[in-house]
């Protein structure tokens, strides 16, 4: 009789333990379904290609980021936008598509695609604050560039690694705030 009651013990325990994985799954599982599906990401993924290629001096490689990222912008889905959100990010992307236009338009003029980087660093930040980095993300700040005047840029890592004045003052900058 004792063997019976624990038999039953055991099965009931086994049970209840599989029912709560399987609900916890399913809770996972809504819960991925119902996640925005307008995260950033593909947008920050082609700034910080761009970013890379400024930072080693690669004008083509700049380039062809810029492209990446004006398509990047033109895929972004603005449908779980709110009101509100959606009319900032449009008047911000207007301006960002237009700097990554004239990068991917300047392949051999890596000044030019400089400045125009300079901007579309502090559109990409306000991207990145309007709608969440999605990860972790540095704001750092180069106080040299722009005849003193200074200029942000976003980067995935740790480590400075200067885009304006690439292999040049790779180092110069510090981290000026994370974003997630």
């Amino acid at each position: 009789m004792k063997t019976l009651i624990y038999s039953f013990a055991f099965s009931l325990l086994f049970i209840s333990t599989y029912s709560a994985n399987a609900a916890a799954k399913k809770v996972i599982i809504l819960a991925e379904d119902q996640a925005p599906k307008n995260s950033p990401t593909a947008i920050l993924d082609a700034y910080l290609k761009l970013k890379n290629a400024l930072s080693t001096d690669n004008a083509q490689n700049a380039a062809t980021a810029g492209n990446e990222l004006v398509k990047a912008f033109k895929d972004f889905d603005q449908s779980k936008l709110t009101a509100a959100q959606r009319k900032t990010y449009t008047d911000i992307e207007s301006d960002a598509k237009e700097h990554a236009e004239h990068i991917g338009l300047n392949a051999g003029k890596i000044a030019h695609q400089r400045e125009h980087f300079d901007m579309l660093s502090k559109d990409i930040y306000d991207i990145a604050k309007l709608l969440g980095a999605g990860r972790e993300i540095y704001v750092d700040r180069c106080p040299m560039y722009n005849k003193g005047k200074g200029a942000i840029w976003l980067s995935e890592v740790k480590d400075i690694k200067n885009p304006y004045f690439g292999k040049a003052m790779s180092t110069c900058g510090s981290i000026k705030e994370t974003l997630h």
